[in-house]
């Protein structure tokens, strides 16, 4: 009884990782006839396992035989028919799926994945797993346009691409057409990318393809019209040009107006003038001889007048302010010096 008990105590940690190293996958894929798959297998890595062996067998109707082989020595394909088509990941722990490109109808079968583990103290563990494979023809679906660049808008000149795309069984067909008045069409390639070197604004229009392969009764799929638009860059530089003329104009008359502006409200300085005259009249009084100054008024309101009544001035008097008006108005032969006292 004791025996018994050390003999599970020891297995214990065996079989609690040969629960966790256990293999995921699928019962039943269908593949596409000349295309690929990939048959997943995969499990979790555990700590003191180290994967030490794995193989890919497949049972057709017929014949059976091992594909895809890796042990310490490296990797294999032993089945002639398979080398080119299958290889397994190698950078993802875990990972062993196969893949398998240009599937033949008669890669039809069985495939099982088997991996084998060595364990810390040198036993192995082995799990597998395996999925049926069904390869069947399938018609060509409804194809898309993808444009080589975002948005379908590009100035003259540009280069760009369409490529028409399309799931099915290959070899699958294309054609591109470019919609006309009337409702017609015109075929433009037999090809599944449509490119120009230099687009023109003659361009612009709408666009559509066709996939076709030969499953079924060959029906033709057409894909919905895109609409590409060609702007002609000439045009639009000149329309820049004629806004920043424009904004440049209307900046210099704003700019003139504020001058003129500034210019306008400036405030005039005084400015003294000294006013030198000679009488050279010789019946003119040496009391006619005077140097005076001028200064420009501030206001043209103001002026140095004063009014007084004559009645009570003698004749006298009257005299005396009559001959120095005289004296002041006989000013013909007066010699002027002008100058700015300022």
């Amino acid at each position: 009884m004791g025996m018994l008990a050390r003999a599970a105590v020891l297995m214990s940690p065996l079989l609690f990782c040969n629960a966790l190293l256990d293999l995921t996958g699928l019962n039943e894929i269908k593949g596409v006839w000349k295309g690929s798959t990939t048959l997943p297998c995969a499990y979790v890595p555990v700590k003191d396992f180290v994967q030490q062996m794995l193989m890919w067998t497949v049972v057709h109707d017929q014949s059976s035989g091992t594909i895809f082989r890796r042990d310490g020595s490296g990797d294999h394909i032993l089945l002639s028919e398979y080398r080119g088509r299958v290889s397994v990941l190698k950078d993802v722990p875990g990972n062993v799926s196969l893949h398998i490109l240009n599937l033949e109808i008669s890669d039809r079968g069985a495939y099982t994945c088997q991996v084998t583990w060595r364990a810390s103290n040198n036993s192995l563990i082995a799990k597998d797993i395996t999925t049926k494979v069904e390869v069947v023809k399938v018609a060509a679906t409804k194809p898309v346009i993808r444009a080589s660049e975002p948005g379908l808008t590009f100035p003259a000149g540009a280069r760009t691409s369409l490529t028409c795309v399309a799931s099915g069984s290959p070899p699958i067909s294309y054609r591109w057409f470019r919609s006309t008045a009337g409702g017609k069409a015109l075929l433009l390639s037999s090809q599944a990318e449509l490119a120009w070197d230099s687009l023109r604004p003659s361009d612009t229009g709408k666009y559509y393809c066709e996939a076709e392969n030969r499953v079924g009764a060959g029906a033709v799929q057409q894909s919905d019209a895109v609409e590409l638009t060609v702007r002609d860059v000439q045009r639009t530089q000149l329309s820049l040009y004629l806004v920043v003329l424009i904004a440049v104009v209307c900046s210099a008359v704003v700019f003139l107006v504020i001058f003129l502006i500034v210019c306008i409200r400036k405030p005039k300085e005084a400015q003294a003038y000294e006013v030198k005259f000679h009488n050279s009249r010789a019946a003119a009084s040496s009391r006619c001889e005077s140097t005076g100054h001028y200064e420009e008024p501030i206001s043209f309101t103001e002026n140095n007048y004063v009014m007084e009544p004559l009645k009570n001035k003698t004749s006298a008097e009257i005299n005396v302010e009559k001959n120095e008006y005289d004296c002041l108005g006989n000013t013909q032969e007066s010699e002027y010096e002008v100058g700015d006292t300022a």
